[in-house]
């Protein structure tokens, strides 16, 4: 019998995210996120490290109130203050939308933390591929 030591877990796991691919066309997603947990202040920093450079510093993230936990009215992200806002409008429910001054917004879709892997991949495709479909019309 031959026995091996299972790989270590990464120190941060991977983070879940699918980008939108750049457009110069007006769009209502950006890309699809599927956090761990609602715990905003664990996976926010790691969710911003991540983004693209040409998106600029994120300033300001506006999440829906009810899906997250409490947080502060800022935090320090990346080296540098994020505000945080919070909603309570039904359209924003499932969105995060992340803001950088002079660069842009990027609304992101929120796949729930306790969706099985499965579903989230099939949601994560479906919703990049509706942007694309959307391009097309």
């Amino acid at each position: 019998m031959i026995s091996t030591v299972p790989p270590e877990p990464p120190a941060h796991p991977l983070l879940r995210l699918r980008l939108a691919p750049y457009s110069t066309l007006p769009r209502r997603l950006d890309g699809v996120w599927w956090p761990r947990s609602y715990d905003l202040l664990a996976e926010l920093p790691q969710l911003l490290a991540a983004l693209p450079r040409a998106w600029g510093h994120i300033t300001g993230v506006t999440v829906n109130s009810a899906a997250w936990s409490a947080a502060p009215g800022r935090m320090f992200v990346c080296n540098q203050v994020v505000r945080l806002r919070r909603t309570l409008t039904s359209h924003g429910q499932n969105s995060v939308v992340l803001l950088a001054p002079g660069q842009g917004r990027w609304d992101l879709l929120v796949v729930p933390p306790d969706t099985t892997a499965e579903a989230a991949g099939a949601l994560m495709t479906a919703a990049l591929n509706d942007r694309a479909r959307d391009r097309q019309e």
